[in-house]
């Protein structure tokens, strides 16, 4: 059966830069096996399947597959597939915003302009680390932890806050003694770095080998979380991620009026066309 399908570049506006997002447009009728397969075979870190909402309130509803597994939410993945969504015809029952069901429940989009912005959902877990914890942190990293929390949105991350953007790209991590860790590192960039005001890198583990994401909404939101809450007046900052990999991507965080927290990020669409699954 012949699929509209789409690749993007998510969290950039300069193709190549930001983080690749695989969506299958017509994921209806496809089996969970077929979905995990196919995502599997695109070898990227999400590919999506957009399929009818089972909640009313919902203008659709995002599967989202990692090459081994399904996730229940993740910050590229919504952005993507919703930009997808609408090339590809979808017309939000609200117009300005769009409410995409996924596995943490309802999320809902807003249009910047040409960008696309989603609400952070809530933390599953927050809180301090353990110490024991941030000492094995501290030794997968090699260098100090200034502060820690747990910042679990759906995927599990701890984040971390090291001394500045430069210690943040000068990490050379070693996850072998701690190999389920999903550790988000975040530290602010000096004055004179450009348009972005922190630094961010996110490692995961697929297996026994840990990966470094290129831009991840997931953690990003979970960080501004963190952050706003523990900085009443910050209301506004961009982050940078993805320079280990040779990428560049652009997160916005926004605080808004009624204090939720937006996580905005351009979109780059790179292929469209249809697949045969």
């Amino acid at each position: 059966m012949h699929r509209r399908f789409a690749q993007l570049d998510v969290f950039t506006d300069e193709p190549l830069y930001g983080n690749p997002l695989a969506v299958v447009v017509d994921g209806d009728g496809m089996t969970d096996d077929e979905m995990a397969r196919f995502a599997n075979w695109t070898n990227l870190s999400e590919t999506t399947f957009l399929v009818p909402p089972t909640d009313p309130s919902a203008d659709y509803r995002v599967r989202i597959f990692t090459t081994s597994g399904e996730l229940p939410f993740a910050g590229h993945p919504t952005i993507g597939s919703c930009r997808a969504w609408l090339d590809h015809g979808g017309v939000p029952a609200t117009a300005g915003s769009v409410v995409q069901e996924c596995g943490v429940g309802l999320v809902t989009l807003r249009a910047d302009g040409g960008r696309l912005a989603f609400a952070a959902p809530p933390l599953l877990r927050s809180g301090t680390v353990e110490a024991t914890a941030i000492a094995e942190i501290e030794a997968a990293i090699g260098i100090d932890v200034i502060d820690a929390a747990w910042a679990d949105n759906g995927p599990g991350w701890i984040a971390v806050e090291v001394a500045d953007a430069d210690a943040v790209r000068s990490i050379e991590p070693d996850f072998r003694a701690v190999p389920h860790l999903k550790l988000g590192i975040v530290g602010s960039a000096h004055a004179d770095d450009g348009d972005y005001d922190v630094e961010v890198r996110a490692f995961y583990p697929d297996g026994r080998v840990h990966f470094e994401d290129p831009v991840t909404g997931s953690l990003n939101a979970a960080i501004a979380m963190w952050l706003m809450e523990r900085d009443a007046s910050l209301q506004s900052y961009v982050a940078r991620q993805g320079t280990a990999l040779g990428r560049d991507g652009r997160v916005h965080i926004e605080r808004g009026d009624s204090g939720q927290i937006w996580v905005g990020g351009d979109t780059v669409t790179l292929i469209t066309g249809t697949v045969s699954v």
